[in-house]
């Protein structure tokens, strides 16, 4: 069993940080006779999976969700990251295709900077209340009249 220091000092993670992931469920510990916390050393494979899944920008609780999948107390084995990384990697897919799709808009963007409400993808992205006139129909909560 590591301490929180012992694994915030392999890891390099602030001993804040572990309590916070801790809190959120993605690692769990014990307690000592001392009421400290304790960790298994499968923590620190863990703890690598997270680092891992939040460079590659997955939100905490769909990293919570998969570390809930995986046997408790143990370390994630070759066979667990395939399968985690496969599923992450159908996230970041998307998210690739939708960054490169962006970008693309941007480039023709940069020539014309109208940012006009009727016809610029970037700042009106598949308008479907402009047929209904020109104010905000959404905008504070109102019932959607003119005059709210």
């Amino acid at each position: 069993m590591l301490s929180v220091g012992e694994v915030a000092a392999r890891t390099g993670l602030a001993v804040s940080a572990l309590h916070f992931y801790e809190s959120k469920g993605l690692i769990r510990s014990t307690r000592s006779a001392g009421n400290q916390r304790r960790y298994a050393r499968a923590v620190l494979r863990q703890l690598a999976v997270i680092r891992v899944a939040q460079r590659m920008g997955l939100p905490l609780a769909a990293i919570a969700e998969a570390m809930a999948r995986l046997p408790e107390g143990r370390a994630p084995t070759v066979a667990d990251w395939r399968r985690l990384s496969a599923a992450w990697r159908e996230d970041l897919d998307e998210r690739i295709r939708t960054l490169t799709q962006l970008r693309d808009q941007l480039d023709g963007c940069i020539g014309c900077g109208c940012l006009s409400l009727k016809a610029c993808p970037l700042r009106n992205p598949g308008d479907t209340l402009a047929g209904q006139g020109p104010w905000p129909y959404l905008m504070g909560g109102g019932t959607g009249s003119r005059h709210d």
